[in-house]
């Protein structure tokens, strides 16, 4: 397995020419591929409405951009299940379809029209302090980015919105717990460590909290903790 940590992300010029979706070959992809993909494409929603709500105005194109970001959201949340199972199947549905298009096609508008202003926030700086951490090198960059998510809305206390998505993403086997990204409460000095990380300057978590510091993170992190684990099923 390859192991990578994250460095920097570059923006280009251009974009690609050209963009072909091929059923046959995604029928026949990994299933955790697309959970990585519904997970890095509600980030779209959480971070993209969080930078939004800062902006005294919007352009059209934030405008737009917004609108899309819910959309990928609503998505995600009514037909992300389904797709999972149909992939698991081999079957081309729509429900798969439509989760596979959001990924593509309505996430790209995200960026392509809000830019830098509903880009990256809170939860990509989470992943990208996670890279820096052995234990989670098994998830894929979408599935950090999903418990990101998590961690941005404790810092954020927005504590409904977590009640709302621990069942879906227990249901969509999206990390939630450090046990699912391979720590513990014990490991102080990993989540030390993805706190610092995630905090380095120029992370996009400070768009968010300009105050933020790794203690605040590695606080958050043991919080969800004990969110998750309160709503444990029984």
């Amino acid at each position: 397995m390859m192991i990578m940590s994250y460095v920097r992300y570059d923006i280009h010029e251009k974009n690609t020419w050209m963009l072909l979706i091929e059923p046959g070959i995604l029928l026949n992809s990994p299933i955790n591929y697309l959970r990585a993909g519904i997970g890095d494409t509600l980030a779209k929603w959480y971070e993209g409405n969080a930078l939004a709500e800062k902006l005294a105005t919007k352009s059209v194109c934030i405008e737009l951009a917004h609108l899309a970001a819910r959309q990928c959201q609503e998505v995600l949340l009514t037909y992300g299940e389904e797709a999972l199972a149909d992939l698991e199947k081999g079957k081309w549905t729509d429900a798969l379809q439509r989760v596979i298009e959001t990924n593509i096609i309505t996430s790209g508008l995200v960026g392509g029209f809000g830019g830098q202003y509903l880009r990256v926030a809170g939860a990509h700086s989470i992943n990208n302090g996670m890279t820096s951490v052995t234990q989670a090198h098994h998830l894929l960059h979408g599935e950090k980015v999903a418990y990101g998510i998590l961690v941005q809305l404790v810092l954020e206390g927005k504590f409904s919105e977590i009640k709302q998505l621990l069942p879906i993403y227990r249901v969509l086997k999206l990390p939630m717990t450090l046990l699912d990204i391979g720590l513990t409460v014990e490991h102080k000095a990993e989540l030390q460590q993805i706190a610092a990380h995630s905090v380095k300057e120029g992370e996009d978590i400070h768009l968010l909290f300009p105050d933020i510091n790794k203690e605040k993170v590695a606080a958050a992190m043991e919080n969800l903790e004990i969110l998750t684990n309160h709503a444990s099923p029984s």
